[in-house]
């Protein structure tokens, strides 16, 4: 069983009942949501050991996320509260047709004020991997700072790395500094999973193969480009591959497929298997994360995601 530690900022989440607009829909589900929690609610549900590295407000919704964690059986011992910052969350619509409205509350939030000090302790041995998002490092200067200094530790502890760009061009200051700061991330990871849209945005090339290619040039060991329905493609520096995708019966929500997909590539990673098969795993998990109008209730156990493999062979 492996163990992998990650990073970030979880939120309290509130899913619209009915359609319209925020303003009007006056009724809400709650949930929980953040990149990084809901790759590591997949991977704990996939049977790895998972522990997550955050801060919260001492508030409710700071209680009910720790309580969350704690019943998907996730590690929260690195998890530290604050008095002072509260913990962030944010509302989501519903819609029959493209992508949900979001709104994010978590200006000055307690995961943003996540320092060196909250973190210098943290012991990494014993750990497999190490996962983190461009989500984090762009919520404030002190939370990229805590992030690089984790993956410095990371990296002596010899954990392996994995990085999700998931560009947020709203949390940066211009376009040219989430650019040069999520690329210094990339290329200090041996896993790069880029979309393909934020590929172009990253590298100025418009193809998959020359994005690729820019990453393995910077040292990046496997990349990942996921192309949406169509699949994905992956590139290392013994070769290349198309992976087809999986069909969706019916697309509900499209938020957190890139986090399922994390989920099967890691995983998979982690299994040994090769990155083709990886990225085959990656695409399952993706297509079942749209099907569902959560951010993480989608995500499948090994009988679940093995029973869905199945059908694309029949």
């Amino acid at each position: 069983m492996s163990k992998v530690i990650l990073v970030g900022e979880p939120m309290a989440l509130f899913i619209a009942e009915t359609e319209g607009s925020l303003d009007t829909v006056t009724q809400f589900t709650r949930s929980a949501a953040g990149a990084e929690m809901n790759v590591a609610i997949g991977l704990k549900r996939l049977g790895n050991d998972v522990c997550y590295i955050t801060k919260l407000g001492k508030d409710p919704f700071g209680k009910y996320l720790m309580d969350f964690l704690n019943n998907e059986g996730i590690d929260t011992s690195n998890i530290c509260f604050d008095d002072h910052f509260p913990t962030a969350f944010q509302l989501k619509g519903k819609t029959s047709v493209g992508d949900p409205d979001v709104a994010y509350y978590r200006n000055g939030s307690a995961a943003s004020n996540l320092r060196v000090d909250d973190v210098d302790e943290i012991d990494m041995t014993g750990f497999n991997h190490f996962h983190l998002t461009g989500i984090f490092p762009a919520i404030s200067n002190t939370s990229r700072a805590t992030l690089l200094y984790l993956i410095e530790k990371a990296q002596n502890s010899g954990l392996t790395t994995s990085f999700d760009p998931n560009l947020r061009l709203s949390l940066w200051k211009n376009s040219e500094d989430m650019v040069k700061t999520i690329n210094k991330i990339a290329f200090r990871c041996d896993t790069v999973l880029p979309g393909i849209s934020e590929g172009k945005i990253l590298t100025g090339y418009s193809n998959e193969k020359d994005i690729a290619q820019f990453y393995l040039d910077h040292g990046v060991k496997n990349v990942v480009i996921k192309l949406g329905p169509k699949g994905a493609y992956v590139r290392t520096q013994e070769g290349e591959a198309y992976i087809d995708g999986y069909k969706v019966d019916k697309v509900i929500d499209t938020v957190g497929a890139g986090d399922g997909f994390a989920v099967g590539f890691i995983s998979g990673l982690l299994e040994g298997k090769d990155v083709k098969e990886c990225a085959d795993r990656a695409n399952a998990i993706g297509a079942l994360q749209v099907m569902h109008k959560g951010d993480n209730e989608g995500l499948p156990t090994k009988e679940q995601l093995f029973s869905f493999m199945e059908k694309k062979t029949l």
